[in-house]
């Protein structure tokens, strides 16, 4: 089965979420700055978010680009990691309308994890499918960036209750991570 239309579908979806993420936002009563401040927490959650749709937007199409080809069970697994993406606007819009409070932080969280784990089991599935041998499954091996991130993510979620801004920093510490560009498969690719 040819991977283009899997690509073409995804990034249609992508670009629908971040399309209704950017939506959620309101614009602020009064003309002034000071019309801004209680906007801020939403700005804040609306940025991270925007820049994980972007990461995964980026990782998937590096990830696609290793394959030649997709199955059933590839087919569904990236629906999978679609259905979390597409709950990231609602958790988004929650988190910063009520100011980073600890339920919309964790549920936040609980979010990333599941769409990390989506994305592990759609990396899992394309391995299986293209060999041990494969360009993908050689460029990524184990995987540690995504096993790190989803072990933070899961930290944060019980540590959102504790102290939110903790489960924040700990969701700007795996952006970070992924904003370094992941060159594995890129350099695989060019060998």
């Amino acid at each position: 089965m040819n991977k283009g239309r899997l690509e073409a579908f995804s990034d249609g979806v992508l670009a629908v979420i971040i399309t209704v993420m950017v939506l959620e936002m309101k614009s602020p009563q009064g003309t002034s700055l000071a019309a801004l401040t209680p906007i801020i927490p939403v700005f804040l959650s609306y940025v991270l978010s925007f820049v994980y749709l972007g990461i995964y937007w980026n990782n998937h199409h590096h990830l696609l680009h290793a394959t030649q080809r997709v199955n059933g069970v590839t087919l569904w697994a990236n629906l999978h990691l679609l259905f979390w993406l597409s709950l990231i606007p609602f958790t988004t819009a929650w988190m910063g309308e009520n100011h980073f409070a600890a339920w919309p932080v964790a549920t936040y969280g609980a979010v990333l994890l599941l769409a990390g784990v989506a994305y592990f089991i759609l990396t899992k599935a394309l391995i299986k499918l293209h060999g041990r041998g494969s360009t993908l499954a050689t460029s990524i091996r184990g995987d540690r960036k995504g096993k790190i991130s989803i072990a933070i993510y899961a930290a944060a979620i019980p540590l959102a209750f504790l102290q939110t801004w903790i489960a924040g920093v700990c969701y700007v510490i795996v952006a970070i991570m992924w904003l370094i560009p992941d060159r594995r498969i890129e350099r695989r690719l060019a060998e």
